[in-house]
């Protein structure tokens, strides 16, 4: 019989940092949360779908969306983000993981599409931190010309 060997824990990578927050959601939702999330994971698959906007559409499903134009890019995202709402509203928790990873996915297509960079939007994000939600609505000085258009206005 073979002898066992003791495993190592995988490396963190270098200059991930761990936050308090992490630390708290990791023991609430009791699910091992790798140490590179959110922005890092976000900022490389942006870049790859940078990298793919020339590509060949036969062989690039990133090519391909984004060689069919912003309006057919944004169709899509608006498609997953339903897709996502109906799970949500199943209360199918893996289906939600799924889908939101393809919501994730096809808002990066969209930033690529209309020249938004991560860091413009982790910037945006940034500058609300601290905001309540309800005074960052009431800060916006115009309604959105959908919301006119349709004489509603959002829900809050």
């Amino acid at each position: 019989m073979p002898k066992a060997t003791k495993r190592k824990a995988p490396r963190k990578s270098r200059g991930a940092v761990k936050s308090k927050t992490m630390g708290k959601l990791k023991r609430a939702l009791k699910v091992r949360v790798p140490v590179e999330t959110g922005a890092v994971v976000l900022d490389r698959l942006w870049s790859v779908v940078m990298s793919r906007r020339d590509a060949d559409p036969a062989v690039s499903h990133s090519a391909r969306l984004l060689s069919r134009g912003a309006a057919k890019v944004a169709q899509k995202f608006g498609e997953e983000a339903v897709e996502c709402i109906i799970e949500a509203a199943r209360g199918d928790k893996d289906a939600v993981i799924a889908e939101s990873a393809d919501v994730l996915y096809h808002l990066l297509v969209v930033w690529v599409s209309t020249g938004v960079a991560p860091e413009e939007v982790w910037a945006e994000l940034m500058r609300r931190e601290g905001v309540s939600g309800i005074a960052e609505k009431a800060s916006r000085a115009q309604t959105s010309l959908v919301a006119r258009a349709l004489k509603t206005t959002k829900i809050p």
